[in-house]
């Protein structure tokens, strides 16, 4: 059994060489709403209460269990979409007021169904009581503007600027994820890497 490997297999996704517009394809994904300071003890434990329910799934895959096949495949990184409650942005950011969506990534195979199946395998596990507000989504093809951002999340805004820059130029304008102000997927564990070698995709929505 070939393990799937998001990281080679989806490169253009996730390893932009530079700044680009692109349509991200229709895509599956578990999701905990939250808010506050990412820096505080809630943030943590909503990305804990994430996890088992993704390995639970990816468990039911190794053995068979949703296709019928083994199939085994590395968990997506995770990613969220953010916004705040008070309008505040850049050096005024309060990071009090923020507002997230926390995601995991899923095969095209996983349905509603089959969620709520692990979700509460998860929970009789974990009795993590946040797993039960986990939620499932289907998220529907979108145009980003996207690019890899390198080193420690205070300085995103300058490449931030540079996908202002590109939507400018293609006479295009921002959009929102559903009320968030844009998407941000970790590439590397900002839990084990030193903050000037993080590695973030960042996204803004085009329309």
């Amino acid at each position: 059994m070939t393990k799937y490997e998001w990281r080679k297999a989806e490169k253009a996704r996730y390893f932009p060489k530079q700044p680009e517009l692109t349509t991200i394809p229709a895509s599956k994904y578990i999701y905990l709403e939250g808010a506050g300071d990412p820096n505080k003890p809630n943030f943590s434990a909503d990305i804990s209460a994430l996890y088992p329910v993704a390995y639970a799934l990816r468990m039911a895959f190794k053995r068979g269990e949703i296709t019928g096949e083994p199939f085994e495949y590395t968990v997506y990184p995770l990613a969220g979409l953010w916004t705040t409650s008070d309008g505040s942005r850049g050096d005024k950011l309060n990071k009090d007021a923020l507002v997230y969506r926390i995601m995991l990534r899923q095969p095209a195979a996983v349905t509603p169904e089959l969620f709520a199946k692990y979700q509460q395998q998860a929970l009789a596990k974990k009795k993590n009581p946040r797993i039960g507000d986990v939620q499932f989504a289907e998220v529907p093809a979108q145009t980003v503007a996207q690019a890899v951002h390198v080193g420690p999340f205070a300085t995103e805004g300058e490449t931030f600027a540079k996908l202002e820059t590109l939507i400018k130029d293609a006479d295009l304008q921002r959009g929102q994820f559903g009320g968030y102000q844009h998407q941000e997927i970790y590439i590397s564990d900002f839990r084990k890497t030193a903050p000037d070698k993080l590695k973030t995709l960042l996204r803004l929505k085009t329309k």
